[in-house]
């Protein structure tokens, strides 16, 4: 049985922020099994409404609900995994290991007085690492990976609460062409075959691939959502970037 209510669902949300306006006017659903892309150009508003989407920040105007609750009152927080921007910056001394940076993804479900580690939680643990490839990395230090593989610890560590909603900002961000193309091909794969609702960010409308269902732009406000193909063939591009917009589609027959 699909889960009929929207996972993430906006009612004019608007937020304003010294006087000025972020978002306005924000109307959205994201519903269950969708792969979705936030576009826009940077300063557009788009982390911002991550943050409003994760209950970090409070909006100005309008209404939130998450897999049909009321954000205020809404407390399944391990049904969501979010993977935050600029895994780059990540400090190279910080200690930890790969499997213990993805086991911190496991508290969101243990009080923090069950320090025991059982089978079922490294069963979870190593599932993760499997499904975004790292598991030969398991004991290597986080500092010592590239950037590329940073993203796919922090990747495990959101999968290691088993979420039903994947949110990732920018996760892109000083990775290179090739482990972009790795990362997306691994998105499409939690999409399809863990059946993985998931909803990014980016500046980038190049690598929007025909696997993504649907594109919400925007800029300040929702200017459109739309499929990636028929995006790319209207003006909204020009809207969003102004007019001087050129988009590569990578367009896979």
């Amino acid at each position: 049985m699909t889960f009929s209510v929207p996972l993430v669902q906006t009612r004019a949300l608007g937020l304003t922020l010294n006087g000025q306006s972020i978002l306005s006017n924000i109307t959205l659903d994201i519903m269950e099994g969708e792969y979705s892309a936030i576009v826009g150009p940077n300063g557009g508003g788009k982390s911002s409404l991550l943050r409003l989407i994760l209950g970090l920040q409070k909006p100005t105007s309008g209404t939130i609900a998450l897999f049909g609750r009321p954000i205020e009152r809404f407390d399944a927080w391990h049904r969501i995994g979010y993977v935050p921007q600029n895994v780059s910056h990540i400090d190279t001394h910080f200690p930890a290991t790969v499997e213990e940076v993805v086991r911190m993804g496991r508290a969101v479900h243990r009080p923090w007085y069950a320090l025991g580690y059982g089978a079922k939680e490294r069963e979870i643990v190593t599932t993760a690492m499997e499904q975004m490839s790292i598991t030969h990395l398991m004991h290597r230090r986080i500092g010592e990976l590239s950037g590329g593989q940073r993203q796919r610890v922090l990747i495990a560590r959101a999968l290691a609460s088993q979420p039903k909603l994947l949110i990732l900002d920018e996760p892109n961000t000083g990775v290179d062409t090739h482990s972009q193309r790795e990362f997306y091909a691994l998105l499409k794969k939690l999409n399809t075959q863990s059946k993985m609702t998931i909803l990014f960010v980016t500046h980038d409308v190049g690598v929007i691939a025909d696997d993504i269902k649907n594109v919400i732009c925007i800029n300040g406000a929702l200017l459109s959502c739309t499929q990636p193909h028929e995006m790319l063939q209207c003006d909204t591009v020009t809207q969003l970037y102004g007019v001087d917009a050129h988009v590569m589609h990578h367009h896979h027959h």
